[in-house]
């Protein structure tokens, strides 16, 4: 077990290649595929127009060459030369606009088809893996893997691709236009360049890998302890979060020195063999000048395409560094759409049907969230059409276990859970959750108003039903003595409301919603008695002629259900109406004695 202020285990290696990865983006892609040919012919084209520049500067410099005698520049030069050259510097610039222009709904339109394909994914996973989840890093993961959708196609298509493009046109032309030594020794430049780029990029991924994860882990610690103010307040544990916190940014910032001073070992190879190649191609081309069958215009073309080679190879590195983590990030965030969803539908599963009073059965039901510790043991119950059924019990005794596999959030190991006859299992969760309404004991609420709280409950309501719903719980008046009325903001998780308002908003979404099924997990255990006793009344009335299971921890609030279940160690150790299992003199009479003593 990992100590309080232990550093978070180290993340699984990757196992999906680079390959796999684009081959998994490439669809979401291509169903754009217009947009995307349209930018690679915008991509050549502008790359064509890169490449005449060099052409036309050769023919511009041997014009200037007067012959002898000497004749004025503006006469050798011819303006139509000057005119072609101003164009394919212009038509570079354009074609450049243009393939960002047409392709940019391609990319964005990618990276909101997986965001949203994720956001929806990480709903449909169970309960277990929320529960688990470090919610800051997660949701680091699928903003890093949004963003380098966007970089990695601008990097890999309109840099790597084009400065692919551009290469093999200039060893054509040097090759076609003078001896194969040119083309041989740009090539030989470029291969060495291009292998000791991936060499050493490769080592250096690594560090890039290891501050991402520090930089999840940084922002996991920071949200957590945000979040949990409250609890950092009452035991005065400030410094001791800021040290956590202060721990993977300085663990964040070691491999950040370590990725900038390997940068350093990078950038001086790839000069050097620049350096070496431009040296070798200018010697050769002043050789040719010297011999006489080369134009000083040549050795001004061969440099010019030198340099518009070697240029964008500089960043070689960190775009090769850049394609590489992007892969990495999206391949984070495809991990998260390819987790295994625990629960899922049925092939063929049917919607939820016979809701008008539906029967609910628990039959011989084994759970357990861990196989090691068994939560519910063979338990069997039924609560009939149009009745309020209440569960009792000690805390641990497996009684909000029930709602939550009454919502399906788990599956049990053995038996059956029925509603109208029908397995919940064989039928679709949305039509399961849309016919169930809870009001659970933690009540958490959305940072929005009061109105869309409420609302949350059934978003197509109107104003009239939101307060009519919030009357029913009482808290209308509450709400009507705020200054900005059905518009207050509940702040993060509610916490600008008390735990009795919170869970008034609870009530009156739910009932709101007015589902056939109903579902009191300790719903009123915040109130004060005068509001209990109140809401008591009104959630009897609305559960008239509904389905409803009550978890009830003071036993005051169940007297008059239809049968009493009894919970211990996920068993039913007692049931019975209120008067029946007083007369018994068992379990319930005695926490029933308890809580009248204490009160």
């Amino acid at each position: 077990m990992r100590r309080v202020g232990e550093a978070p285990l180290p993340e699984s290696p990757r196992t999906r290649s680079d390959r796999a990865t684009l081959g998994r983006l490439m669809p979401y892609l291509w169903q754009y595929k217009g947009r995307v040919l349209a930018a690679i012919a915008f991509m050549v084209g502008a790359k064509l127009a890169n490449v005449g520049v060099p052409l036309l500067l050769k023919q511009l410099v041997d014009a200037m060459t007067p012959p002898a005698g000497g004749v004025p520049a503006l006469l050798v030069v011819p303006a139509g030369l000057l005119l072609a050259y101003g164009l394919l510097r212009l038509a570079n610039s354009v074609f450049n606009e243009l393939r960002e222009l047409v392709f940019a709904k391609a990319t964005h339109g990618a990276a909101r088809a997986i965001a949203l394909q994720t956001f929806e994914h990480l709903h449909r996973l169970s309960l277990r893996f929320h529960l688990e989840r470090q919610t800051g890093g997660m949701t680091r993961d699928i903003e890093r893997g949004v963003r380098g959708i966007e970089s990695m196609v601008s990097f890999a298509l309109f840099n790597l691709a084009a400065t692919l493009v551009e290469v093999l046109l200039v060893l054509f032309i040097l090759a076609h236009r003078f001896d194969w030594w040119f083309a041989a020794i740009t090539l030989t430049a470029l291969g060495l360049y291009i292998a000791y780029t991936v060499w050493v990029t490769e080592w250096r991924i690594q560090f890039r890998r290891q501050a991402n994860q520090f930089d999840s882990a940084a922002h996991s610690k920071a949200i957590d302890s945000l979040l949990n103010y409250e609890t950092v307040k009452y035991f005065n544990n400030e410094q001791f979060e800021a040290r956590r916190y202060d721990q993977s940014l300085e663990q964040l910032r070691r491999a950040q020195l370590k990725a900038r001073s390997t940068l350093a070992l990078l950038n001086g190879g790839q000069q050097l063999i620049i350096a070496i190649g431009l040296v070798a191609m200018l010697w050769r081309a002043t050789e040719g000048v010297a011999a006489g069958h080369m134009t000083i215009g040549d050795l001004v073309m061969v440099n010019a395409f030198m340099l518009q080679i070697y240029i964008p190879l500089n960043f070689l590195g960190v775009i090769y560094r850049e394609i590489k983590q992007n892969l990495t990030d999206l391949d984070k965030m495809f991990t998260l759409m390819d987790k295994a969803q625990e629960v899922a539908d049925a092939p063929g599963a049917s919607a939820l049907a016979g809701l008008a009073a539906p029967t609910v059965r628990f039959e011989d039901v084994h759970f357990a969230y861990d196989p090691a510790r068994p939560i519910l043991q063979g338990l069997s119950f039924e609560i009939p059409a149009g009745k309020t059924v209440a569960v009792v019990g000690p805390s641990g005794a497996g009684k909000s276990t029930l709602s939550r596999l009454l919502y399906r959030f788990y599956d049990i190991q053995q038996g059956r859970i029925t509603i109208a006859g029908q397995d919940i299992r064989s039928v679709t969760q949305q039509s399961l959750r849309r016919a169930i309404g809870i009001v659970p004991q933690d009540t958490v609420l959305f940072n929005d108003t009061v109105a869309y709280n409420i609302a949350y409950g059934r978003p197509d309501a109107s104003a009239a039903e939101v307060e009519q719903a919030a009357r029913a719980a009482h808290i209308h008046g509450f709400i009507a003595a705020q200054p900005k009325g059905y518009d207050t903001m509940v702040g993060e998780r509610g916490l600008k409301l008390s735990g009795g308002e919170k869970q008034r908003v609870a009530i009156a979404r739910t009932l709101l919603k007015n589902p056939p099924l109903l579902i009191f997990d300790e719903a009123t255990s915040a109130l004060d008695s005068a509001n209990e006793r109140a809401i008591q009344a009104e959630l009897r009335a609305v559960a008239q002629g509904k389905t409803a299971l009550v978890i009830a921890h003071r036993l005051s609030t169940v007297v008059d259900v239809h049968e009493i279940l009894v919970l211990e160690a996920g068993r039913i150790v007692e049931r019975g109406s209120h008067a029946a299992l007083l007369a018994a003199g068992g379990r319930y009479a005695s926490m029933w004695a308890l809580q009248q003593n204490s009160e």
